[in-house]
């Protein structure tokens, strides 16, 4: 792919006017020919590969080549290629900066990863990228944007199969600390390990979904461990959930 002649759609789960989405946007700027961006209205963050069924969307133009979506992460995507940019499709599809890591199973739960999923069905091209905070009010967005176009420009001289995306992780270090990119298998890190339970005022019980659970966060070689000692991770995800020895082995059985 010649980046300086493509052109590229920008989706995200934490809304138009997030903090993190700028920085793509800075840096695809000088990276391709065209930056195209159809994000949220507002904040999707954990809402996974859902599409909007049971309501009619609607698409708000802000200003050249950028526009906002009253739907999911995966609606953006979906109406950029189908309808924003109909007349000629994207070459590649990127998703973020998300704030936050989308590691182990926050990719499950993840809008950031559903909008790259939702480009890999489309046939493009498509990257997730978060950058991972200790402290959530002091990101490192400097770390994303150092690194970016060294990550993008390596992926995306390479032809990737069919159904096939790329995730990538940006750790909480200085831009200089970091250890270098690696490319890493998915770790385990179960979103949901606290569920407060509180007394709303008019006296009715309520449930609040907690932080995670860390069973192997430095795990070597996932990207968890990666991330956690100063490495830019990056894990190729599939889009097909079977468990292929699983079902060789059922094959046998049943057979």
């Amino acid at each position: 792919m010649n980046l300086k002649r493509a052109r590229v759609l920008i989706s995200n789960d934490d809304g138009i006017n997030a903090p993190g989405l700028r920085v793509l946007e800075r840096v695809a700027a000088k990276m391709f020919k065209e930056v195209w961006v159809v994000a949220p209205e507002s904040e999707q963050s954990a809402t996974s590969h859902s599409l909007t069924l049971r309501r009619p969307l609607r698409i708000r133009r802000l200003a050249k080549r950028r526009y906002a979506v009253d739907g999911t992460p995966t609606d953006s995507v979906l109406l950029g290629v189908q309808e924003v940019m109909k007349s000629e499709r994207p070459d590649v599809v990127l998703s973020g900066i998300n704030r936050g890591g989308n590691l182990g199973e926050d990719i499950s739960y993840s809008g950031t990863v559903a909008a790259a999923m939702e480009g890999t069905l489309l046939g493009l091209p498509s990257v997730a990228l978060s950058q991972y905070y200790k402290n959530r009010r002091k990101v490192s967005w400097k770390t994303a944007e150092v690194w970016m176009a060294r990550v993008l420009k390596s992926l995306l001289q390479e032809d990737w199969p069919a159904g096939v995306l790329m995730n990538v992780n940006f750790p909480d270090v200085p831009p200089g600390a970091v250890t270098g990119i690696q490319f890493s298998r998915q770790g385990r890190r179960k979103i949901g390990g606290e569920v407060t339970e509180g007394l709303d005022p008019r006296g009715d019980k309520y449930f609040w979904v907690g932080s995670q659970r860390n069973e192997d966060e430095f795990k070597t070689g996932t990207d968890l461990g990666v991330v956690t000692t100063g490495g830019i991770a990056v894990t190729p995800l599939s889009m097909d959930l079977t468990h292929k020895s699983m079902l060789k082995k059922m094959k046998v059985i049943v057979g």
